[in-house]
């Protein structure tokens, strides 16, 4: 196995092309057809927000490019070239890396542990080499700036849920990771810890990895990343840079698959009906699930506005 090098020489953000690229993927379970020649792509330096209501396809599109599941049809690029991936260890020995919500740590193990855990390093003794595997663990950690754990051997039991989340980022760019995927990495979180782990974030794009954030946090979407992905009901709605949306736009392209003419046009609502046409449907509310799933802020400012709204509209008919 190589060893595992640290590098702190930033790539230039969203340079040439991207280091991955899904094109007009395909994605379905029997006969629900979950993803819908959806196109995405990463670019390395970069932080690529992967947002949408659930149920749009965003764990299912996380597990095709993973390995977790295997995709129907459309092309899967990984630095400019068509490549297969079958199963993780495809996905791992390209460089992609997933840190998913749960975490997978030991509590019963310490942190050197559960960074190695089934990567571990033997001695020409066949017994484990803790002294090199603390080591790179150190490398690794200090490479990040994380100056949050004071010890390699505290138990991950110990760690608050700000360190633990740590410890997994850390354990995904140890094997020199291309792109690493983050799973609602704030969802548990205080607001203390979630501004340590969004800095850790935005020091992983720096350092040239392609990070892929899903998250329904508005606030967490809107503050690291460089560009965002929005699906709605498994198709892509838009993929744009973060400075070219609003918070609103962002918001419609969630819930309602377009704002204005940005997003899916009608033809291509998502709703899977394959002949061309909008198929009817209920009117979508703006904020239509952000309560349930996260959405801190938007919402409300939302529906602050529609309050305002209607009691000018009463104060003028009086």
């Amino acid at each position: 196995m190589t060893e595992t090098t640290t590098s702190t020489t930033p790539r230039t953000a969203g340079s040439g092309e991207p280091i991955l690229k899904l094109r007009a993927v395909n994605k379905s379970f029997g006969p629900v057809h979950v993803l819908q020649d959806v196109e995405f792509e990463a670019h390395a330096g970069e932080v690529t927000a992967l947002v949408g209501d659930n149920g749009a396809g965003k764990s299912t599109l996380v597990k095709c490019i993973g390995g977790t599941y295997a995709i129907d049809s459309g092309e899967y690029l990984f630095e400019g070239q068509p490549v297969k991936v079958h199963d993780p260890r495809d996905a791992a020995a390209l460089g992609i890396e997933i840190v998913y919500q749960d975490l997978a740590l030991c509590e019963n193990l310490d942190i050197v542990g559960n960074m190695f855990l089934g990567r571990e390093r033997v001695s020409g003794w066949k017994t484990l080499d803790e002294n090199t595997m603390e080591r790179l663990a150190g490398e690794t950690l200090a490479g990040l700036s994380v100056r949050t754990v004071k010890s390699l051997r505290q138990q991950v039991s110990s760690l608050s849920g700000g360190q633990r989340q740590t410890v997994a980022i850390a354990k995904s760019v140890l094997w020199n990771s291309k792109v690493v995927i983050l799973d609602e990495p704030t969802a548990a979180l205080g607001v203390a810890q979630t501004e340590q782990v969004l800095e850790l974030v935005r020091r992983l794009a720096d350092r040239g990895h392609a990070v892929i954030l899903i998250s329904h946090n508005m606030r967490d979407v809107l503050e690291v990343s460089d560009r965002i992905a929005a699906l709605y009901l498994g198709r892509m709605a838009a993929q744009v840079k973060r400075s070219d949306v609003t918070q609103t736009q962002i918001v419609e392209l969630i819930t309602a698959g377009r704002s204005g003419d940005l997003g899916l046009q009608p033809g291509t609502n998502g709703n899977g009906n394959g002949n061309g046409h909008d198929a009817p449907a209920a009117p979508v509310s703006p904020t239509a699930g952000l309560d349930a799933a996260g959405g801190t802020g938007i919402s409300d400012a939302l529906s602050a506005a529609d309050a305002n709204t209607e009691s000018d509209g009463k104060g003028a008919a009086s």
